[in-house]
């Protein structure tokens, strides 16, 4: 009687879990009862050889010693071959990595396809290890469904055998075993499943018992699963399978064991069939070969085409990149190549329409331009003439005033000095339109800018008596030989000073003068009304004032920080401005020491920190000129401190670009 099937926990189908590695060994159980047919010639045990004689425990210790040695020498200089490969291939992987990523950033070609191939290969991961696990679930089931219709019939087969065999003696037992376990091997050309026949322990023996153990080539009991015979034996007449591997040769084959209980003779046996899986794990390494390879040319096959279409829609796009990028740099006359009449080509003709159009108003606004530079030029070299007779009688009547009566003579004091700045004015304007037409030219020559420094101070002195300020210079160098255009140096300066003046309110004006490697830097600071944000962001505008309503008393045109900033340009310097409402404003003129020399950074802070320089040097040389002293002279400061933070409601304005 055959009875119901039941399953003990085994590994995912279509794999075969490995036997415990205590129950893997080959070696013949030493209560198993190998015995051959009957006839079969005994083995005789040959001799054994004569045993070596023991080495000296002395000598084997040195031996030990010298060869842990060479290991760690060994395992030394293959260490440093280790890290000195590392170390040389880490540069070129660091390389790869940031190509890889500067590409990644700068090509929407290059992200496109790349993206498409990760999905695709994901997509097809997915899909290939879902198709190969049902393929191979398939395939065990099959072959369970197999091994478990062939067992329930081998065992009927060897049961009744059993039942039925009518021998008393040990040879006729064994023969009996013997012939029928090898039927129920089925062997011929290939050997369609194996056995393993083993008694049930803690039985009472039998005087007959002959037979204790039989199994299939070199197998044991060890290559079954514990816990199948755990089933097996607590399971009555009910049948169990489990996942097993089993040793053919030298190798492991994957195979599913099923097990049950028989009868000979009052002893109760376990009888195992397995069955090999070792051609269903080969038809479904194949096949995985079949999918991964198909995969593999299908995922080449979708980059091929992403590489296609992308580089269709990306080209019109790159070329469009590049001509914006050539009608950017002034080439008005590039177009864009038009080619059908698809989306992409009505795009190529929107931007050549555009472009055409950019083109059109461009040239009309540089035609506009020019024409309102010669204009301003032209009115500028027509208004010199009259402008210069203007002032000569301007001057005849401001030098007979004293002879005038007090209207006529106040008339006579206007004229002169609206005449006087409507020159200026005049002068500026033209300066301003030589920028303009790029007529501009730098006269540098290496001299000091202390010399420069001081004719500016000289040529402020009456400015500076007349407010009540005090000009201090300060520095610890004393000659600093820069390559410049002193007049134009001159004029930045002038200005500057000139405006710390008007606008410090009597307070004293400080210039700092310092240099490094590559730079000097020039600082004009004062303690008056001081600049807002948005005041000092327009503070280079031409014909800017803070406050329109204020009256200019010393004449200036308004040009005169927008020309500064123009002659800092010649000279590829920065010209910044600093300011706090109601604490000041510092203007600092940054400059290369050599012609065309590219500035890192300024040796002054912009922000100033009570007119302190940093250093720790304690004694720097200062020039002062104040109200009350009639020359320059020298006294002794002390060098203090300056802040690195900045302020933030400070601003910086910039002309150049600061790194």
């Amino acid at each position: 009687m055959v009875s119901d099937i039941k399953q003990v926990p085994d590994l995912p189908a279509g794999k075969s879990s490995p036997a415990d590695p205590e129950l893997s060994s080959s070696t013949p159980d030493p209560e198993g009862d190998h015995q051959g047919a009957p006839g079969e010639p005994e083995m005789v045990p040959a001799p054994e050889a004569p045993a070596a004689p023991p080495r000296n425990l002395r000598w084997l210790l040195t031996r030990a010693r010298i060869w842990t040695r060479r290991s760690l020498i060994l395992v030394l200089r293959v260490s440093r071959l280790v890290a000195l490969g590392v170390r040389q291939l880490r540069p070129a992987l660091r390389f790869l990595w940031r190509s890889l990523v500067r590409r990644w950033r700068r090509s929407l070609e290059f992200r496109t396809v790349l993206t498409t191939l990760l999905l695709a290969v994901t997509s097809f991961a997915i899909v290939g290890a879902y198709l190969s696990n049902q393929i191979a679930n398939n395939l065990f089931q099959e072959r369970l469904s197999q091994a478990e219709s062939e067992t329930r019939y081998n065992v009927k087969q060897v049961q009744d055998t059993f039942d039925g065999a009518q021998v008393t003696d040990q040879s006729s037992v064994i023969t009996l075993v013997y012939d029928t376990l090898n039927a129920v091997e089925g062997r011929g050309s290939v050997v369609q499943r194996r056995y393993v026949f083993e008694a049930m322990p803690e039985q009472t023996k039998p005087r007959n018992r002959w037979v204790e153990s039989r199994a299939s080539d070199q197998l044991t009991v060890r290559v079954i699963p514990p816990e199948l015979r755990k089933a097996v034996q607590e399971g009555g007449k009910q049948q169990f399978w489990a996942s097993t591997q089993f040793p053919v040769g030298n190798e492991d084959h994957p195979g599913i064991a099923v097990g049950n209980k028989v009868t000979f003779n009052g002893t109760v046996y376990e009888l195992y069939l397995i069955y090999d899986l070792d051609t269903a794990q080969k038809t479904l390494d194949e096949i995985q070969s079949v999918l991964w390879a198909g995969g593999a040319a299908l995922v080449l096959m979708i980059a091929a085409i992403a590489w296609y279409v992308t580089r269709n829609v990306v080209s019109p796009v790159s070329h469009a990149a590049v001509v914006s990028e050539k009608l950017a740099a002034g080439q008005l006359q590039e177009r864009m190549v038009v080619k059908g009449e698809d989306e992409v080509a009505r795009l190529g003709a929107s931007f050549n329409h555009m472009a055409a159009s950019l083109q059109e108003q461009i040239t009309q606004l540089a035609t506009l331009s020019q024409m309102q530079q010669r204009f301003v030029s032209d009115v500028s070299h027509e208004l010199r003439t009259p402008l210069t007779t203007v002032r000569m009688a301007a001057e005849v009547l401001f030098d007979a005033r004293e002879d005038f009566d007090p209207i006529n003579k106040r008339s006579a004091e206007l004229l002169y000095h609206q005449v006087e700045r409507f020159q200026s004015l005049l002068s500026d304007l033209l300066e301003i339109s030589r920028f303009d037409a790029g007529a501009a030219v730098l006269d540098a020559e290496p001299q000091d800018i202390f010399q420069v420094i001081s004719h500016v101070m000289e040529g402020a002195a009456p400015v500076a008596a007349e407010y009540g300020s005090e000009v201090r210079l300060s520095s610890r160098q004393k000659h600093i030989i820069v390559e410049m255009d002193s007049r134009r140096i001159d004029r930045i300066l002038r200005n500057l000073l000139l405006n710390a003046l008007e606008h410090g309110e009597g307070k004293p004006v400080q210039i700092s003068v310092a240099a490094n490697a590559d730079a000097v830097a020039v600082s004009v600071r004062d303690h008056g009304i001081g600049m807002t944000a948005a005041e000092a962001a327009r503070v280079f505008d031409r014909f800017w004032r803070a406050d329109p309503a204020r009256a200019r008393t010393t004449g200036g045109s308004g040009l005169g920080l927008s020309i500064a900033a123009e002659d800092t340009k010649l000279h590829n310097g920065w010209l910044q401005a600093w300011g706090r409402k109601g604490a000041g404003s510092n203007f600092r003129l940054t400059l290369p020491l050599k012609r065309g020399g590219v500035i890192a950074k300024s040796p002054l802070l912009l922000e100033p920190a009570d007119i302190e320089l940093p250093g720790t040097t304690p004694e720097r040389q200062m020039l002062v000129w104040g109200s009350g002293s009639g020359s320059l002279g020298q006294v002794a400061g002390t060098a203090g401190r300056m802040a690195t933070d900045l302020h933030p409601k400070d601003v910086n304005t910039e002309i150049g670009e600061e790194k």
